[in-house]
């Protein structure tokens, strides 16, 4: 859901706040990091989510977030699998050879960090590990080929090509990145694949926006659950993953906020 009329370039008091609410949103992803294994359910990481949260005065943004149909029941999203995104937690004990992404938004004083990881639980296949390294490279490609008033589309024109031609996986172009600040979602629209609108919308110094290429396997095709109206899968059951950042623009280029200490940094290298 974009929102209309934010303000989109920063000054420096904003890019400091902007700065604060990334720097606790990658403190929350690290502290719920050791949760994230086999035997754990999912909505244990969730309340781990709320709890560290809260308890340092600050407000889980996915909580009660307005969808289409319902809001949005839990503190973050947690996606196993062939859920692309926005999968609830629940009940559901993590496995032996699962992918899952945890997507977390925090708000502090006002000011929203947003960031996404995929972690691999035991032994995954060696095509899982493929794919996730892929859309962990295909953030990064995106934020190197990033300069202070470039073109939107200079994201999708980086990811699309290397996925199908050296991967032939698919990316996801009905989910997309997002101006962030003050608001959770606002503009410019970040697909990661090009298109007309983003090859006229600029990334300007001072603008706040997340990347979050979700990578298939398969299909780039996808379809929502019903049950719920959030969780959404691949059209073909197949894996997906996905690596988030927020990432403030400056006048010297791309500024990545939501950088974790003991996540896996630029150029790791996923092996079990």
């Amino acid at each position: 859901m974009i929102r209309k009329n934010p303000r989109l370039r920063l000054g420096q008091t904003e890019r400091q706040l902007m700065r604060a609410a990334g720097k606790f949103n990658a403190g929350v992803m690290d502290h719920i990091r050791p949760l994230v294994k086999a035997g754990v359910r999912t909505e244990a990481i969730d309340k781990a989510v709320y709890d560290f949260t809260v308890e340092h005065g600050h407000t889980p943004a996915c909580l009660h977030y307005a969808g289409d149909t319902t809001p949005y029941p839990k503190s973050c999203c947690i996606s196993v699998n062939d859920v692309v995104c926005h999968g609830i937690p629940g009940a559901y004990e993590l496995r032996d050879g699962d992918i899952v992404n945890v997507d977390l938004t925090t708000i502090v004083d006002g000011w929203h960090g947003d960031q996404s990881e995929t972690f691999l639980i035991g032994q995954p296949t060696a095509e899982a590990i493929k794919l996730v390294q892929c859309a962990f490279d295909c953030l990064y490609m995106a934020i190197d080929a990033l300069t202070p008033g470039c073109r939107v589309s200079t994201i999708g024109e980086t990811i699309a090509p290397h996925v199908k031609n050296n991967f032939g996986y698919g990316v996801v172009d009905k989910y997309v990145g997002h101006g962030i600040g003050m608001q959770f979602h606002q503009r410019p629209n970040v697909p990661h694949v090009p298109t007309q609108q983003s090859r006229r919308d600029r990334l300007d110094a001072g603008m706040c926006f997340t990347i979050e290429p979700m990578v298939n396997l398969g299909t780039h095709r996808t379809r929502m659950d019903t049950r719920d109206g959030w969780t959404v899968r691949t059209a073909d059951n197949q894996l997906s993953a996905q690596f988030e950042h927020t990432i403030l623009m400056t006048e010297n280029g791309p500024e990545i906020l939501t950088l974790t200490q003991d996540g896996p940094q630029k150029g790791h290298c996923f092996s079990v």
